[in-house]
């Protein structure tokens, strides 16, 4: 039951285009809250990543038809721990949950500026979270 608990939730998220937060898709605002702010959102051909001031969504459209879809929520307070790992034109987000998951987030063809993007809102939410406890 362990290996259970300890799995990764998902090996398959590799964003690769960041959204523009202004012009998100209807169906991706009826997640997020009038009171919440999005800070970043990426996303593939088919999955999408938001970062709002309060939690994490993932759009994970399974299938190849694409007629399974499953909607993660993390709210920011649950994640217990998070790691950056930087590659050359990649960056890694290991984010350890209250739960017991795993999650991992790659975010591919970064340029260094999109790196210094990400890591900066990160920074932003787990100093928020250290803040509140």
């Amino acid at each position: 039951m362990a290996y259970i608990k300890y799995k990764e939730l998902t090996q398959y998220f590799n964003f690769y285009k960041e959204l523009d937060i202004n012009n998100l898709p209807d169906y991706v605002n009826e997640y997020i809250d009038t009171n919440e702010k999005v800070l970043i959102g990426y996303g593939t051909m088919r999955d999408k990543f938001i970062l709002t001031d309060r939690k994490i969504i993932l759009f994970d459209v399974r299938g190849i038809s694409g007629k399974h879809k499953r909607i993660h929520f993390f709210p920011i307070t649950s994640i217990s721990s998070c790691a950056l790992d930087f590659k050359i034109k990649e960056i890694g987000l290991l984010l350890s949950l209250d739960s017991g998951y795993q999650l991992r987030l790659n975010f591919t063809n970064m340029n260094p500026t999109d790196k210094v993007k990400i890591r900066t809102f990160f920074t932003e939410i787990v100093n928020k979270k250290c803040l509140k406890i």
